[in-house]
């Protein structure tokens, strides 16, 4: 494979939200000019990408009338129509609001989980016009500042509350969204519940219908917080409950920085590219990053090529790895295998007796070289190019 120009088949997503970015941080206004919705869409499309996903205020402003809520949203479909896109996934803005400054689900005011619910529902509405199936909830704001508040259990229980009732809704209106929670550890509040793909597959066990709940793990979410995120991706992937997932990159124990995928750690990127090829996963691959702030709109379709274009290479590069003599001996002798003992782990009294009375030899356990110093540089001369 040498020619790495995407394709729907591909299964790139971005959000509205993501090449939409306009440059602003907390210290400097904004270095771009706001772009449409449909001309994203017309972008996007014609850079080989299979869909766009959105926020509900992405597309409709928070104060939007009726009247202008269905013009906005029949340009938007005329949008997809004409160039080809979907929408796989929506979430809800329960972040950027200040009735949210102290929560949405997890707010210690009824009136404010209340308005969440309601609010949340309508964008719900809103993903199912739009013909999206996956239905993504990251708590931004569900967290504290002050734990005196003395909300800490509350919280977890009106949060369970919020999303079991989330999903009743969905069946009983036929979308059969799947529920993914996204995970984050910090910012923008101090504290934030659910901060990792483990708690949040933990919280999942105790919903009403688990089965409808899955996670959207972010590979900046977990490195900022000098996390592996492979290793995640993994335990979701081992769980069944990778229903999405997010792809950009980050520099550890920093800001949210939401960078180009692959463009700090290359390696990480890679071995989280082959573990997705190699698990069969088939779901979107949505790009939540956006273009530096030095950028003006040619730089933000740069990134989103760029993007695109690693995850491609890096596919291919997997390919190479599955396939090179030299990598698969050097795995070979890594993966000590023993039919028998196998046999043995596999529990019955009687396997159970035969491995306590089995011998092993501890010393040479112990002394036995694993070869992955020679593993490892034989994975850099193939992300290098010299394999």
């Amino acid at each position: 494979m040498t020619d790495f120009t995407p394709t729907p088949a591909d299964r790139f997503t971005f959000g509205l939200w993501t090449v939409g970015n306009t440059g602003r941080d907390p210290f400097g206004e904004p270095t771009r000019a706001p772009l449409s919705a449909p001309y994203i869409v017309q972008k996007l499309a014609q850079l080989g990408a299979y869909g766009v996903n959105l926020h509900d205020n992405d597309l409709v402003p928070i104060d939007a009338s009726a009247a202008e809520r269905d013009r906005i949203v029949a340009d938007f479909r005329q949008a997809l129509s004409d160039h080809g896109l979907v929408v796989p996934m929506a979430t809800t803005n329960l972040f950027s609001d200040p009735a949210f400054k102290d929560g949405a689900f997890t707010s210690a005011d009824a009136h404010v989980r209340a308005y969440a619910l309601q609010k949340t529902m309508r964008s719900m509405d809103l993903g199912a016009e739009l013909g999206a199936h996956t239905y993504v909830f990251w708590g931004g704001r569900e967290g504290t500042e002050v734990d005196a508040g003395g909300k800490l259990l509350s919280a977890l229980g009106w949060f369970r509350d919020s999303l079991n009732f989330l999903a009743e809704y969905s069946e009983s209106q036929g979308y059969g969204y799947r529920f993914a929670l996204e995970p984050k550890p910090n910012e923008p509040r101090a504290d934030i519940f659910l901060p990792t793909v483990g708690s949040a597959l933990g919280f999942i066990g105790t919903l009403d219908r688990p089965e409808l709940f899955g996670v959207n793990p972010e590979f900046a979410h977990e490195t900022m917080a000098g996390l592996n995120f492979a290793h995640a991706v993994a335990q979701a992937l081992d769980a069944g409950k990778l229903f999405h997932i997010d792809l950009n990159d980050q520099k550890m124990s920093r800001f949210d920085q939401d960078l180009r995928f692959g463009s700090e750690n290359l390696k990480g990127a890679f071995t989280l590219v082959k573990l997705l090829e190699d698990s069969g996963y088939d779901g979107p691959l949505h790009f939540d990053a956006h273009a530096l702030r030095t950028e003006d709109e040619a730089g933000v379709w740069a990134f989103a090529r760029g993007c695109m274009r690693t995850y491609l290479i890096l596919k291919e590069k997997a390919r190479q790895f599955n396939a090179d003599p030299g990598i698969q001996a050097a795995l070979a002798e890594y993966h000590r295998t023993d039919d028998e003992l196998a046999a043995l782990s596999r529990f019955t009294p009687e396997n159970a007796a035969a491995l306590k009375d089995r011998t092993f030899d501890r010393a040479a356990l112990g002394g036995r070289g694993l070869g992955l110093e020679h593993l490892d540089q034989l994975t850099n001369d193939l992300l290098f190019g010299i394999r």
